[in-house]
């Protein structure tokens, strides 16, 4: 499975150590719409990190620009991706988001690729997530998602309401 049969790039992400300073500077450099922000969001029961159960919390706000999705990730507590990101070089862009049609067959083609997964997580049935070390690509991660239902419709209100700003 090549990457575009992982389906289309729906997200760009960053990790930042100010969620509030980064909203601004991205709606005034990039014309970003209206953040909706999601004060800490725990990662634990479901979720990894480096093939070890996960525990931590992370600020979360999200935005639109056409139909590109912007996350800004500020992590507040525990060891992840994002925290071990910041470490090694500061705030900047985290990873890019695919949605793939058959996410389970997605991160096992990737795994048998020899594409390790460092971080993963089933947030109740609202969307799974696998990260995969992409370093290698000039980007540190590239995000594997399943987005349910809900969180479609989360999503959309989202992007409805950034269009409006």
């Amino acid at each position: 499975m090549t990457a575009s049969q992982w389906g289309p790039i729906t997200q760009t992400a960053w990790v930042v150590e100010d969620i509030e300073a980064t909203e601004r500077l991205l709606s005034r450099l990039c014309g970003a719409g209206e953040w909706t922000r999601m004060p800490d969001i725990e990662f634990r029961d479901g979720c990894t990190y480096r093939d070890a159960p996960a525990d931590f919390t992370a600020h979360i706000s999200l935005s639109y620009i056409g139909d590109m999705q912007l996350e800004l990730i500020e992590p507040r507590r525990g060891e992840n991706i994002y925290t071990e990101f910041l470490r090694g070089g500061g705030p900047g862009i985290h990873h890019i988001c695919f949605e793939p049609a058959d996410f389970d067959a997605a991160v096992d083609d990737a795994e048998q690729s020899g594409n390790a997964v460092i971080q993963r997580g089933d947030m109740g049935g609202a969307m799974r997530f696998a990260y995969l070390d992409a370093g290698h690509a000039g980007v540190p991660c590239i995000e594997l998602a399943e987005i349910g239902p809900d969180m479609r419709a989360f999503y959309e209100q989202i992007k409805a309401r950034s269009s409006d700003g």
